[in-house]
């Protein structure tokens, strides 16, 4: 399969991570929606609330920025990154809730909920697990079989979503180590990266289809859309010099779903 240097390609990020009174990302999220062109707003199980998911919808509408839900583990004190052994419908009623608690904000502000993005250890979990991957999608199918699901190239969740006809929307972590197996390697804290390294990453990968592993060797990389976490230390300074090398290359950033 040959790689076509990309003329546009999709931005996202998550957003709407406060709860209450802590105001974590506050700052981050103004500061980073102006570079995206998708956001992934926390659902209230893993991070977030009502007054912070109406927050977010109403500053993605200001942008004209592309809006996902991110439901993740129902797990506040652990921000989502603990893995939690339940059952799988038990997962999917968990994932569903969250779905109409944001689509409800999205259609308050008059707009369509854009995409289904899991979060932290689930995204893992669905990368991996067959059972939950398959109940989910399932799920899906019946409640918005168009819903793009954005995914991990070579995942069990992307396998599933694309036999079944879900659409499925590929990531490349800007902000992420990759394996030899070309998918991210799963870790709590990546440390400070560098920006100017990180954009080089980003247009490589735009470029060439490709990214450097832990172990030095080159491996390929199939994406529609390029991720960079809000709570990276140096987020914003990451997207910022991203952007700038993506746009001196005159990659345009828009979202997915736009044509």
């Amino acid at each position: 399969m040959t790689h076509h240097t990309k003329t546009k390609i999709d931005v996202n990020c998550d957003m709407g991570e406060g709860f209450g009174p802590w105001m974590f990302g506050d700052d981050v999220d103004a500061q980073m929606i102006p570079l995206v062109s998708s956001i992934n707003v926390a659902a209230g199980f893993h991070a977030g609330d009502p007054n912070v998911i109406e927050r977010s919808v109403r500053m993605a509408k200001d942008h004209g920025v592309g809006v996902g839900v991110h439901p993740g583990f129902r797990d506040l004190a652990g921000f989502g990154r603990r893995h939690i052994d339940a059952p799988a419908a038990e997962l999917v009623n968990d994932c569903l809730y969250q779905l109409g608690a944001v689509r409800e904000f999205v259609r308050f502000h008059g707009l369509e909920l854009q995409h289904f993005k899991l979060h932290g250890a689930l995204y893992m979990h669905a990368a991996r697990n067959e059972e939950f991957a398959s109940a989910l999608v399932h799920a899906l199918q019946g409640v918005d079989p168009e819903l793009p699901i954005l995914v991990m190239a070579g995942s069990v969740v992307e396998q599933v979503a694309t036999s079944l006809g879900q659409p499925v929307v590929r990531e490349f972590y800007a902000d992420r180590q990759y394996g030899d197996n070309g998918q991210i390697v799963f870790t709590r804290d990546v440390g400070a990266l560098d920006p100017d390294r990180t954009a080089a990453k980003v247009l490589r990968a735009c470029q060439d289809g490709t990214v450097e592993t832990v172990d030095g060797t080159t491996v390929t990389v199939e994406f529609e859309s390029i991720c960079i976490h809000s709570d990276t230390r140096g987020a914003h300074e990451l997207m910022r010099r991203s952007r700038e090398a993506l746009g001196q290359a005159d990659i345009e950033v828009r979202s997915f779903a736009t044509t």
